[in-house]
């Protein structure tokens, strides 16, 4: 297939193979109708990350995981076209970030680094970094650092990450490094629903409960009609917030042995 070179053109190649892989979960040989037009339009890192993370999502939440539709074999393969291999890995290892499959995530992309052709995208290492971060692994901060080093603005690479800072609990500094992130500016926008929901986490762990109400608040003025699964984390997220406001503001202050409050 002859690559479109009109911008117009490929725009709307674009455009029609993200509509097909969001629109046909049932299919599954929609992975591979994918992968095929990526390369009909030599889709780059981002133009694959982008769509490959949207498709996965799409087919999680249709309750047709990626998951059973490729395996860790389609990941690792060897014969195919570079472009075809890394849509397939990003739709796969997009699936175990959405399972929450770290270890096997960490695995599988420590067995892609040692078969791939040429270095990792920036994606794919993002994913990496997520599933160290996920197990309060600490060299997952150091893997994050050299992604952002090279990420540049791209959203859904910083998302990978402010997810797994997110899921971090245990993490050095891991809420405040959160925070950071979130204030560069592809995330500080103020009116990304999913950003805010995990900046009020963070400001939680660090007891700052009003301004995690506040950040709720914002996310639930931003979300899209008829969001329920979105709400649903965000009032989850309120009640936590609410709980350890009162228990905190309830608390009975420390006596000494003299009755004295310490």
């Amino acid at each position: 297939m002859t690559p479109p070179t009109n911008r117009t053109d490929r725009t709307a190649a674009l455009h029609k193979a993200r509509a097909r892989a969001t629109a046909t979960p049932d299919d599954p040989s929609w992975p591979l109708h994918l992968a095929e037009d990526l390369h009909g339009i030599r889709a780059d890192w981002k133009t694959s990350a982008e769509v490959c993370a949207d498709a996965a999502w799409a087919a999680q939440s249709a309750g047709r995981s990626v998951l059973g539709l490729l395996s860790p074999g389609d990941v690792l393969a060897t014969d195919r076209d570079s472009i075809t291999t890394r849509t397939l890995a990003h739709l796969y290892l997009s699936a175990l970030r959405f399972d929450f499959r770290y270890p096997t995530l960490q695995r599988l992309v420590e067995q892609l680094a040692q078969t791939a052709r040429q270095p990792l995208d920036c994606y794919t290492r993002a994913l990496y970094a997520f599933a160290l971060l996920g197990q309060s692994r600490p060299e997952g901060l150091t893997v994050m650092d050299e992604v952002l080093a090279t990420a540049e603005e791209h959203p859904k690479t910083l998302h990978v990450l402010l997810h797994g800072l997110w899921l971090g609990q245990d993490l050095d500094e891991g809420a405040e490094r959160l925070l950071a992130l979130s204030s560069r500016p592809a995330l500080a926008t103020g009116t990304d629903p999913i950003v805010l929901f995990r900046v009020a986490g963070a400001l939680r762990r660090l007891g700052r409960y009003d301004e995690g109400l506040s950040a709720i608040a914002r996310a639930i003025n931003c979300l899209p009609p008829g969001d329920i699964s979105v709400h649903a984390d965000l009032v989850r997220e309120r009640s936590l917030l609410c709980a350890a406001r009162d228990l905190q503001q309830h608390r009975s202050p420390t006596r000494t042995s003299s009755g004295v409050p310490s």
